[in-house]
C-alpha cells in the first residue's frame, strides 16, 4: 500500500567535478510536485566523456563515436521494448574517470538522471558512457541488437486507460496477473483459511501466533533475493530461469501436502496446539516457494510492460493476488463448509464440505505444474548473458540501503502497519469464537471480492492521478478507522446469534476494511515501481516489498501472543439442579477453572458449563494498536513520507563509490 512518505534527509548530492558540469545541463524549471512533467531527452553532449579503467572498449575513431551518437540523439524513434529488458541488465562501471567529451542521459547534482520518481524508468546509471565495456557488452549480449536502434529517450507515465494500452502490454499484464494468481493461492490458504479451520478446531490464539511464522519468507526474501536477481541460465532468461522450477517444485509439494493435510491438522490441534510446529514448517515451504517466485516476477514486470505504463504492475499485482486470494480463502471457505454444502448442493446432510483442503491442495498442484510447461512453450525470453555474481548484487544492494531515504522508508514500512495489527490478524477470528459461522464469513468476503478488484483497478488509476504517497496516507487513515469501526462490530454481536441486520453491519464494515487496505497496498506498489532501479529491479522491488510485508508480519505474532495474555476467563460449572444432557459432549464440569485458552473454552463448553470473559485481550491490544497507529502516523510517518515522496529519481540511485 502506498504509503505518505515525509523526511528530513540529509544532503544525497555529489559535489565531483564532472556532478557540476551536470548541473549547468539541468533545465531549471523543474518542478518536483510534477516530476513527470520533465524530459530529459534534450540535454547538450558538452559533458566530460567518463570512461572505464578496468578496459577500454572503442568501436571506431572519436569523431565517427561523436557523429553516431549525434544522429542517435536527432532520430524521432520509440524506444523499443527491447529497451527495457536492455536497461535491466546494464551494470555501473566500478570506476569511472573524465576524459574527453561524451554522451550521457545522466545529469543532476548526484549525476544520476535529472528525473522525477514518477519518471518510472531510468536506462542509463549514473555516468555510464555507451563506450564503456559493461554496456557496449549489454547492448551487443541482446539478440534484438542493431546499431541502427535509436537511443532511448527517458521515459513519462502515460495517463492511458487499459483499452489503450498496446497489445504486446496487455497480454504480457494478463500474464503477470496469471502469476500473481498463482502465488495468491496458496497464500490465501495460509494467511486465511488455514487460521479459521485451525481456530475451529479449538486451536489457541498463541498456536495461531506460532502458525504465522509461516508467512516469515515473504518478509524475509530480501535475504536471498541477489541470488535470484545474479543466477540465472542464459537459455531460460533472467526471469524463467526461476519462475519455472519454483512452480515445478510449488505443484509437487502441493500435491504431497494435499494427501498429507487431514491428519497433520489433527496432530497440530493436539496437546494443547503443541503439534503446531511440524504443520506450520511444511506451510513455510511452500510460503517460502511463492516468496522466491515473487522476486523474479516483480523483477520481470520491470521490463514486460513498456515504461510508460509500468503503474499497471502494480495493478497486475494487485488483481492477481486478490484473485487468489480470494479463491483460497472465499471460495474455499464457502465449499469447505458442512452447512453451506447441505443447504445448496446435498439433500442429504454430510458432515463434510464439498471441498476438503487435501483436494483443493492437489488440484492446484496439478495447475502449478501445468501452467509451468505452457510457460516453458509459450513465452519466450529474450535472453542476455550474465554479467554480476552474487557478491555484486550484495554489494548494490549495500549500496541502496545506505541511501538516507531508503533508511526512512524502512522505518516507515516496519512501524506503519502497527496500528491495524490486531484488526487484521484477530478480528474475523474473534467473529467466528462468537458464534458467526463460516459460511457468513465465506459470504461476507464473497461479496466483499468484487469491490475490492474494481477499486484495486482504479487505486492504480489514482495513484497516476495523485502521488502515490499522499494517497497512501489517505488509505492509512481510514484503516485506522476501520480498526475502531471492527472493534465495535464485534462488541454488538448478536446474543441470540447472527440476523440480517447484523450481517449486513460485518459485510459493510468488511468492505470499508478491505477498501482502506486495498489503497494503500496499490499505492505503495506503485510508489515502489516509480523509484525500483531496473538495472537490479528484482533485488530493488524486494527490498522494499519485503521491509512493507516485514511491518505487517512481525507484529503480528506478538498481538496474537497478547491477545490470550491480557483475555481473563473463568469457566462457570452448572448449578447443582442441572440435569445430564444427552447432547453434553465431554466431561461434567464440578469446579471453575481458567477457560481464557481456547481448548479450556471448548472443555468448558462441551461439560455444561459457561465461559465467562472478564477482561477479552481482542480489545485490549486492539486500542493500543489504534493509539501508537495515530501516535506514528502524525508525529512521524505522514511527514516523513510526504517529504520521499517529493524526491527526485536520482535520490534513490546508487551514488558512485557509495558502494
Amino acid at each position: 500500500m502506498p504509503t505518505p512518505l515525509d523526511d528530513n534527509l540529509s544532503s544525497l548530492h555529489s559535489h565531483s567535478p564532472s556532478a557540476h558540469l551536470h548541473r549547468q545541463q539541468l533545465p531549471l524549471h523543474h518542478d518536483a510536485q510534477f516530476p513527470h512533467a520533465q524530459e530529459l531527452d534534450n540535454l547538450s553532449h558538452t559533458g566530460q566523456r567518463h570512461k572505464n579503467t578496468s578496459a577500454n572498449f572503442k568501436v571506431g575513431r572519436g569523431e565517427d563515436i561523436k557523429h553516431l551518437l549525434e544522429e542517435e540523439e536527432d532520430s524521432e524513434g520509440e524506444d523499443s521494448e527491447e529497451d527495457s529488458s536492455m536497461g535491466a541488465k546494464s551494470r555501473r562501471p566500478k570506476s569511472l574517470e573524465p576524459s574527453g567529451s561524451s554522451f550521457s542521459l545522466s545529469g543532476g547534482e548526484n549525476g544520476h538522471t535529472t528525473s522525477s520518481m514518477n519518471n518510472n524508468v531510468e536506462y542509463r546509471r549514473k555516468n555510464a558512457s555507451l563506450e564503456s565495456p559493461t554496456v557496449t557488452a549489454s547492448l551487443m549480449a541482446r539478440e534484438s541488437f542493431s546499431l541502427d536502434e535509436p537511443v532511448p529517450r527517458t521515459p513519462t507515465i502515460n495517463n492511458h486507460g487499459f483499452s489503450q494500452l498496446p497489445m504486446q502490454d496487455k497480454r504480457n499484464f494478463g500474464l503477470l496477473v496469471l502469476l500473481y494468481f498463482l502465488q495468491g493461492v496458496p497464500m490465501g490458504l495460509a494467511a486465511g483459511s488455514v487460521p479459521f479451520l485451525l481456530k475451529g478446531a479449538h486451536v489457541s490464539y498463541s498456536a495461531l501466533g506460532v502458525f504465522s511464522l509461516a508467512s516469515y519468507p515473504y518478509s524475509l526474501k530480501l535475504l536471498w533475493s541477489p541470488i535470484v536477481d545474479a543466477i540465472w541460465t542464459p537459455k531460460l532468461g533472467r526471469r524463467k530461469s526461476w519462475i519455472m522450477p519454483i512452480q515445478m517444485l510449488s505443484g509437487l509439494g502441493m500435491i504431497w501436502l494435499g494427501t498429507q493435510v487431514k491428519e497433520m491438522m489433527v496432530a497440530a490441534a493436539t496437546d494443547d496446539g503443541s503439534g503446531i510446529w511440524g504443520f506450520t514448517w511444511w506451510w513455510f515451504f511452500l510460503v517460502f516457494m511463492c516468496a522466491t517466485q515473487d522476486i523474479a516476477v516483480d523483477g520481470w514486470a520491470l521490463t514486460l510492460l513498456t515504461p510508460g505504463n509500468i503503474s499497471y504492475a502494480s495493478t497486475a499485482q494487485t488483481v492477481g493476488l486478490t484473485a487468489g486470494q480470494f479463491m483460497s480463502y472465499t471460495v474455499f471457505l464457502a465449499f469447505n463448509s458442512p452447512d453451506f454444502a447441505n443447504k445448496y448442493f446435498r439433500s442429504t446432510p454430510l458432515d463434510e464440505g464439498v471441498m476438503t483442503l487435501g483436494g483443493y491442495l492437489t488440484f492446484w498442484g496439478w495447475a502449478y505444474i501445468a501452467v509451468t510447461f505452457g510457460l516453458a512453450v509459450l513465452k519466450k525470453e529474450e535472453k542476455t548473458k550474465n554479467e554480476d555474481g552474487i557478491w555484486d548484487v550484495y554489494k548494490v544492494m549495500w549500496g541502496v540501503l545506505k541511501l538516507k531515504n531508503i533508511q526512512t522508508i524502512i522505518v516507515i514500512h516496519l512501524i506503519a502497519k502497527i496500528g491495524f495489527q490486531a484488526n487484521d490478524g484477530v478480528t474475523n477470528l474473534k467473529l467466528l469464537d462468537k458464534g458467526f459461522s463460516q459460511e457468513d464469513l465465506a459470504l461476507t468476503v464473497l461479496i466483499d471480492f468484487p469491490f475490492e478488484i474494481g477499486l484495486g483497478y482504479y487505486a492504480g488509476k489514482w495513484s497516476t492521478t495523485y502521488t502515490p504517497m499522499r494517497l497512501w496516507c489517505w488509505g492509512f487513515v481510514g484503516r485506522l478507522l476501520a480498526a475502531v469501526l471492527a472493534q465495535i462490530t464485534v462488541m454488538i454481536f448478536p446474543a441470540k446469534g447472527v440476523d440480517t441486520w447484523y450481517l449486513l453491519v460485518v459485510i459493510a464494515e468488511h468492505i470499508f476494511s478491505t477498501f482502506t487496505n486495498t489503497v494503500m497496498f496499490v499505492a505503495v506498489s506503485a510508489f515502489h515501481a516509480r523509484v525500483a532501479d531496473p538495472v537490479i529491479g528484482g533485488t530493488y522491488m524486494t527490498l522494499l516489498a519485503t521491509v512493507s510485508n516485514l511491518g505487517g508480519t512481525f507484529p503480528r505474532f506478538f498481538v496474537l501472543k497478547l491477545v490470550d495474555f491480557f483475555t481473563v476467563a473463568s469457566c462457570i460449572p452448572p448449578p447443582d439442579t442441572y440435569r445430564l444432557s444427552p447432547t453434553l459432549k465431554g466431561p461434567l464440569v464440578t469446579g471453575a477453572f481458567d477457560c481464557a485458552m481456547a481448548a479450556e473454552k471448548d472443555r468448558c463448553i462441551q461439560g455444561g458449563g459457561t465461559c465467562d470473559i472478564s477482561r477479552d485481550g481482542y480489545y485490549v491490544m486492539n486500542v493500543v494498536c489504534v493509539i501508537i497507529g495515530v501516535v506514528t502516523f502524525w508525529g512521524y510517518i505522514k511527514p516523513a513520507a510526504l517529504k520521499l515522496q517529493a524526491l527526485p529519481l536520482r535520490a534513490w540511485r546508487i551514488a558512485e563509490g557509495a558502494q
